[in-house]
């Protein structure tokens, strides 16, 4: 069974889909990203926009969106994004984690976050491709989000899309503070780091996820990640692919440097 699977930046609220400049280069990467992996059958897309209890999975048919997002134009609370849901594949992502071991529900109410209908309609804007949504786990814990990626190597359908939507750099302040050496250096530090324990196939996987469990200790961790919701995506990203990623892409956004990971038609067990 074969898998595309990736970690994008999903940008700053709805300012992707309403011509932001600083989100040209994202969205000109994810339009690229959609013409050169093969078109999925369905997606599965793990958001930093979503924590719950346990791994919660949208189950419904039809999932409404979620603006969640505040303050910006009107025309951003009219987004529209009526991808259908499929439950059957929901099913599935649940059976896959509770037979790992991992406490998992099935949610037939909830909508689609921004880091879910933002990054979509940029890629498959036609929004003809079922899309289910997971949650991550509040603990926000590095080593059950790899778990969580371990066991969904076990789902059986073929040609799916995963996507990680979060954002390797994620400080509030520093998007709005005037750019500083300081800032540019730590932010660089960080990718610079990622990148390398993410795609370096010299690495043994042990020592990947290893490090990766331990990011907070990477260089400037904290700053890039005050807190990690945006980054854990990639966990349960890797945990799926268990391997070296097959592209890194170097994304300006918010005029931060961010990373878009690849892994092409990963072989799940």
């Amino acid at each position: 069974m074969s898998n595309s699977i990736v970690f994008i930046p999903h940008g700053g609220g709805p300012k992707p889909l309403l011509g932001d400049p600083e989100h040209q280069e994202m969205v000109s990467s994810l339009r690229g990203l959609a013409e050169r992996i093969p078109r999925p059958a369905a997606i599965l897309v793990i958001s930093a926009h979503w924590e719950a209890k346990v791994a919660t999975v949208t189950a419904g048919a039809s999932p409404s969106l979620i603006y969640d997002y505040y303050g910006f134009p009107p025309e951003s609370y009219e987004i529209q994004y009526p991808c259908p849901g499929e439950p059957r594949l929901a099913r599935q992502v649940h059976d896959a984690l509770r037979e790992a071991g991992i406490e998992a529900e099935l949610d037939e109410q909830r909508g689609y976050d921004h880091g879910v209908f933002v990054p979509l309609k940029i890629m498959y804007p036609e929004a003809d491709i079922p899309c289910i949504q997971l949650s991550l786990v509040d603990s926000l814990d590095a080593a059950e989000h790899l778990a969580i990626g371990h066991a969904l190597r076990a789902l059986s359908r073929d040609d799916l899309l995963v996507i990680g939507s979060g954002f390797s750099f994620h400080n509030m302040r520093a998007f709005h503070a005037a750019e500083t050496v300081e800032i540019r250096t730590a932010n660089h530090a960080f990718e610079t780091w990622l990148e390398d324990i993410v795609s370096n196939k010299a690495l043994s996987e042990a020592e990947r996820e290893r490090l990766l469990k331990e990011w907070a200790q990477a260089p400037h961790a904290r700053f890039c990640q005050p807190r990690e919701e945006h980054l854990l995506p990639l966990h349960v990203c890797y945990g799926m692919a268990g391997r070296a990623a097959d592209e890194h892409h170097n994304v300006n956004v918010l005029n931060k440097q961010s990373s878009m990971f690849c892994w092409h038609r990963a072989v799940t067990e």
